[in-house]
């Protein structure tokens, strides 16, 4: 295609969308500002098979349904015209005659690069130029994104990480603020909840309507563009979380796009989420194949994005989720396999590391199916990584409890040992956990303040030292006392307020630190090796000890205390003899603690202890976690 000429729908474009393997169809349909025969307009291309009729409707033509009617290309479903005169910012819909029961709507453009700022509905023609500033990140990100790099994930709902005046920052007042605070705070990424375009804002971006428009919410998609190059600038990756389970049943929407179930299945028990009453959409049909596909490498090639995180994987891949017996329709075997969706993410993450290998996927995958992150050749779901959601529940359930009962759960920290290396695992703090009700993170903590802030700390020690990347949702940085709230800010205020608050903030900033400057708490955190109990089973204690590895053998013990006694003369067995010095001390006074600890490290002498020639006599600290390395 020549530069600022119009899109030309060949018949291998209309041959490979049909067989469902068009992956760059963001280039063919949707609105595109250029050039035919000399005159400038915009060119429109919209897939409705089953409509009789298509017209656009726009500020132009004073929304007539008459004025510029498209063409059918030879019977293919998909309609095409161009407009002379119509530009950037013209705010259009398609009217939509459909050859059944007298069905005429007006829908938004399902390839639409831009919207209208809810709750006005429409598309807005809009170019994508921009000139990136991102080019040294781009030569390194592949590095950064093997399995032995370190990785601690900030997730982020960006309407409510921080207000001015009372309102919402801009996608450009988010680039002044947001890369400094990751990279003062050590994380390598940023997770956003989805950015795509969608009606409700209660839903967080989870109800999307324009799977290729960044929301209007926050600005133009030059804005959004501008807050990930300036997050790139300072060697911060970018997350987007993605959503091809269900799409919301809105008028404007992807619902009965054409008259008929087009997008979704037509069959309620196969088309329609009884948990979030929206649509599923329908992965055997192979032009909605080529839809989502190329809506997530659309994210890589327009927006120079790092990776997704793809929600609610676990309901694409069972038929019978959260539906009873005889509200499904079992597959062709008879079984609850959802088999056109297994095949579609298998196929969507190919595409993704075919054309963008220094990127990754990660999946939200909350059952035990085997292989999520196991690569497609070997029948798995190809992803990079899953998020390890049952150690999100047996920690929390864990840490919940008062220390005096912890000694008759202390296998639920355990119990993650049987499987923590049969997927490459991100272990989730997320922003589900604290929401619906749930409250925040430190008010899952027993005890009175000192305690809850002690085992918050103990919390977070716990997860960076375990095996597996790490994601945090915004405020447990802080020690947020309140639970997620997509109306207001998160409570910064709490930083002047409490040095218990700064301690913890400070405890994020050096576990990241801790976690990225030694290699063996990171390079193998998805193999086995990389991880050795120490002792498993002090339950009497609630006491664990575990050490980290990396490939040149070098060691990082990780001792917790989950009850507030201090432990004096706790012997901890260890290969090697010498001085392991103290790296980091949860209980430290610069995080709020009392400052028991062991003068900066501890001895290690010639006394067999837990199987290991050698040991060490150290005092533990109340509700504490000590991190060590030999010197």
């Amino acid at each position: 295609m020549a530069e600022n000429s119009v899109p030309v729908i060949t018949n291998d474009d209309l041959y490979l969308f049909g067989e469902g393997s068009h992956f760059r169809m963001y280039n063919k349909l949707g609105a595109h500002i250029g050039v035919q025969d000399g005159v400038a307009g915009t060119y429109f291309a919209v897939w409705a098979p089953n409509a009789e009729y298509v017209a656009v409707r726009c500020n132009m033509n004073n929304w007539s349904r008459d004025t510029h009617p498209l063409k059918q290309i030879d019977g293919s479903g998909v309609w095409t015209g161009f407009i002379a005169g119509v530009g950037q910012g013209e705010v259009y819909k398609y009217q939509i005659d459909s050859r059944y029961m007298g069905y005429k709507v007006e829908k938004a453009d399902p390839f639409a690069f831009h919207a209208e700022v809810p709750p006005r509905t429409a598309s807005v023609v809009w170019g994508l130029d921009y000139e990136w500033q991102d080019t040294d990140w781009m030569a390194t990100r592949a590095s950064r994104h093997k399995v032995t790099a370190p990785q601690t994930i900030y997730e982020m709902h960006l309407g409510s990480w921080k207000h001015h005046d009372g309102r919402q920052l801009s996608y450009r007042e988010l680039a002044a603020d947001l890369p400094k605070y990751m990279q003062e705070m050590g994380f390598t990424h940023v997770e956003l909840l989805p950015i795509m375009e969608h009606p409700f804002s209660g839903s967080w971006g989870y109800q999307t309507t324009g799977y290729y428009a960044p929301t209007s919410r926050f600005g133009t998609p030059q804005d959004f563009m501008f807050l990930v190059d300036e997050l790139h600038r300072h060697e911060i990756g970018v997350i987007l979380d993605w959503v091809p389970s269900h799409f919301p049943t809105d008028m404007h929407g992807l619902d009965y796009f054409d008259g008929t179930h087009l997008y979704e299945h037509s069959d309620p028990r196969q088309g329609f989420h009884p948990d979030w009453k929206s649509n599923i959409f329908n992965y055997g049909r192979h032009e909605v194949r080529c839809f989502l596909i190329s809506s997530a490498l659309f994210w890589f090639d327009k927006y120079h994005i790092d990776a997704i995180r793809v929600d609610a994987v676990a309901s694409m891949l069972y038929l019978d989720y959260s539906r009873s017996a005889g509200e499904w329709v079992p597959n062709l075997y008879g079984g609850n396999e959802n088999l056109e969706a297994i095949d579609f993410l298998k196929r969507l993450n190919t595409e993704i590391y075919t054309s963008f290998p220094d990127t990754q996927t990660t999946a939200e995958e909350s059952t035990a199916w085997a292989g999520v992150s196991r690569p497609t050749y070997v029948d798995g779901l190809g992803f990079g990584y899953k998020w390890d959601m049952g150690w999100m529940n047996d920690t929390l359930r864990y840490f919940s409890k008062e220390p005096i009962h912890r000694s008759y759960h202390h296998h639920d920290l355990t119990f993650r040992s049987l499987y923590a290396f049969a997927e490459n695992y991100v272990l989730p703090l997320s922003h589900d956990e604290v929401s619906h009700m749930k409250g925040s993170l430190l008010g899952k903590m027993p005890g009175d303040d000192w305690q809850q802030f002690a085992n918050l700390r103990l919390l977070y020690a716990y997860m960076w030292g375990q095996a597996g990347k790490k994601l945090l949702f915004m405020g447990g940085e802080l020690g947020q006392r309140s639970e997620f709230n997509h109306d207001w800010q998160l409570e910064w205020y709490v930083l002047n307020d409490s040095p218990l608050h700064r301690g913890v903030q400070q405890l994020v900033k050096d576990l990241n630190r801790l976690y990225r400057s030694e290699s063996a708490l990171h390079e193998m955190d998805c193999e086995q090796g990389g991880f050795e109990w120490m002792d498993a089973n002090d339950s009497i204690a609630s006491v664990y000890s575990f050490m980290r590895r990396n490939r040149a053998g070098e060691q990082v013990l990780v001792v917790m205390n989950a009850t507030p006694i201090v432990r004096e003369n706790y012997r901890v067995g260890v290969q090697s003899g010498g001085f392991w010095r103290e790296l980091l001390n949860t209980d430290g006074d610069m995080y709020g603690g009392s400052g028991v600890g062991n003068a900066g490290g501890a001895v290690a002498e010639a006394i067999a202890h837990h199987g290991k020639p050698y040991s060490m006599a150290l005092r533990l600290p109340p509700l504490g976690a000590l991190f060590f390395k030999l010197t």
